[in-house]
């Protein structure tokens, strides 16, 4: 009988369960959109501040000359010292290895020669990763400074690797020096010998432009700087690219100083300051430093697109619950006799309400889950709207499965939440009065 009349309030009230569950949907619709954004919103702000530069800088810690990105001093540090670039390969150990997204460690050289033309060539160079595979025995990371540099326009290809032997090797040249010299794709540089490095040959594979003094600068390989410089395995610094967690004032605090089950809370956490602590542990003579205005920006950032996605959750889930209580209270308004009739055969009240509750729950489950879908659908949207130049997600990228249950919770609580007010006011009410008003 229960049965029977659950499933009859839903064929006679077609037009008002389908009012509330349009609520419900709607509202669900919103939260289950904002969550699935939450999810990946890191990330996505990660990717587009990645283009003002890496987040944390490693260099040696006996290294006294000063280390600027984009005109931020990072630490008043002489020329001379190395990092290995052997021990690069420990940063896919430390404990947030899979926070790390990108690698570029660099080798300042100096480029004396002769161009085909007998052009004479005295320019700076740096020696870069391009497409390097960083690996620690587990997973391998694809890097270099092209990935990490995405604003650099090149025209050609970048240099490889491979193509270094020792006595030639590839590059590319900045736009300005490129100008200078009238050097294209194809072109020859010809170094002289100096102490005990041999002249080499460098093919020129393309022009690039990055918007900065790189742009007096020959671009080449690691590998082919080390050759040149005659410093085998050395780096100058590294630039290194995390996801990290925005920095507050636990993140400030000196870990040496903490007790140690701070000191591990601490290092569990992805603060851009722990995961400069971690480097430092991995690489031997290393100092790490994170650069504070692109951390805090990505930090700043990320707090108000998430309150913001809060605020919006929980006015789509408080529309919807009024729409809910609206939409039942006219229900049960429509359905007195009705319950005036139960009541008057025996039903109790808790046996009324329980009625009524599940009328709501399973509305709620319903209208929930297609929420849940169209969420995930308008998630994916938003995602390939806002954030464009990653490229479009897709919907079953964003069907996250804990998040179905979590939805499904908040659409019972809506559901429940507004048809309270009716139910109890209506349990509340004589039901002989409700007889005699009917009869």
């Amino acid at each position: 009988m229960f049965i029977r009349l659950l499933m009859e309030s839903f064929r006679r009230q077609r037009r008002r369960k389908l009012l509330a569950g349009l609520a419900i949907l709607l509202g669900t619709t919103a939260v289950t959109a904002m969550l699935a954004l939450a999810t990946t919103i890191g990330d996505h702000i990660h990717n587009e501040l990645a283009a003002y530069g890496a987040n944390i800088i490693v260099y040696p810690a006996a290294d006294q000359l000063e280390v600027k990105v984009g005109g931020v001093d990072i630490k008043p540090v002489s020329g001379g010292a190395y990092l290995h670039e052997s021990d690069l390969a420990k940063l896919r150990g430390i404990f947030w290895a899979n926070n790390i997204t990108g690698v570029s460690p660099e080798l300042p050289v100096r480029i004396i020669g002769k161009t085909a033309t007998d052009e004479n060539v005295d320019a700076a160079a740096t020696g870069l990763w391009f497409d390097h595979s960083l690996s620690n025995g587990g997973g391998a990371l694809k890097t270099g400074a092209s990935a990490m540099h995405p604003w650099w326009k090149l025209t050609g290809a970048w240099p490889r690797e491979q193509a270094t032997s020792s006595d030639s090797a590839e590059a590319v040249a900045g736009m300005t020096l490129a100008s200078r010299l009238n050097l294209k794709a194809g072109d020859i540089i010809q170094t002289a010998a100096h102490d005990s490095i041999a002249a080499r040959t460098l093919r020129i594979t393309g022009i690039v432009s990055t918007g900065d003094n790189t742009d007096d600068q020959l671009l080449l390989p690691l590998n082919a700087a080390q050759q040149i410089a005659g410093t085998p395995n050395a780096v100058r610094r590294v630039e290194v690219s995390a996801r990290t967690k925005p920095e507050d004032t636990f993140a400030r605090k000196d870990p040496d100083t903490l007790s140690p089950a701070q000191r591990e809370i601490w290092y569990c956490r992805p603060y851009a300051n722990s995961i400069a602590y971690q480097i430092r542990e991995a690489i031997p003579g290393a100092r790490a430093e994170q650069v504070r205005r692109v951390e805090q920006s990505e930090g700043t950032v990320l707090k108000r697109i998430s309150g913001l996605m809060w605020l919006i959750s929980a006015a789509a889930l408080l529309a919807a619950g009024f729409a809910v209580s609206a939409a039942m209270a006219t229900a049960i308004l429509e359905r007195q006799a009705e319950i005036g009739l139960m009541r008057s055969l025996g039903a109790s009240k808790t046996t009324v309400a329980l009625l009524f509750y599940a009328e709501a729950g399973l509305l709620a489950i319903f209208a929930g889950g297609l929420g849940y879908l169209a969420g995930s659908g308008l998630a994916a949207w938003l995602g390939a709207r806002i954030f464009a130049s990653q490229g479009p997600a897709s919907l079953g990228s964003l069907l996250i499965p804990v998040l179905f249950p979590v939805v499904i919770t908040l659409a019972l609580i809506v559901a429940i939440a507004g048809s309270t007010p009716a139910i109890r006011s209506a349990l509340n009410t004589d039901p002989s009065a409700i007889l005699r008003a009917n009869a």
